[in-house]
C-alpha cells in the first residue's frame, strides 16, 4: 500500500467562509469607522489596504486575516479585542 503525501494547506472542497460572521464583522467595523466619521476610504488607506477590499469586508462578501484584522483595529484606534466584542455584538442582535 502506498502513503499518500501530506499537502500543507485545506483539504479540497473545504472552506472557512461563514456569511454571517463575515456580515457581524464587517457591520462591527462600519458602525465603529462611521461613529469616528471617517470616510471607507480614510479607513482603508490607515489600514494599507485597498478601498475597494474594505468595501467588500463591510458588506460581508470578505473575512480578513487575522494580521489584517490587527491593522483595522490600528487604524479605528481601538484593540483587536474591542473589534471582536463589537461583532459578537453584531452577532447578538442579528439572533435577536
Amino acid at each position: 500500500m502506498q502513503k499518500r503525501s501530506i499537502q500543507a494547506g485545506r483539504p479540497a472542497g473545504a472552506t472557512t467562509f461563514d456569511a454571517e460572521l463575515a456580515q457581524a464583522f464587517g457591520a462591527a467595523v462600519r458602525a465603529l469607522r462611521t461613529e469616528q466619521g471617517l470616510a471607507q476610504e480614510a479607513l482603508a488607506h490607515r489600514a494599507g489596504i485597498e478601498r475597494s477590499h474594505m468595501g467588500k469586508i463591510e458588506r460581508g462578501e470578505h473575512i480578513p486575516s487575522l494580521p489584517l484584522i490587527f491593522k483595522i483595529a490600528a487604524a479605528l484606534e481601538c484593540g483587536a479585542a474591542d473589534l471582536m466584542a463589537a461583532t459578537e455584538a453584531q452577532l447578538g442582535s442579528a439572533e435577536a
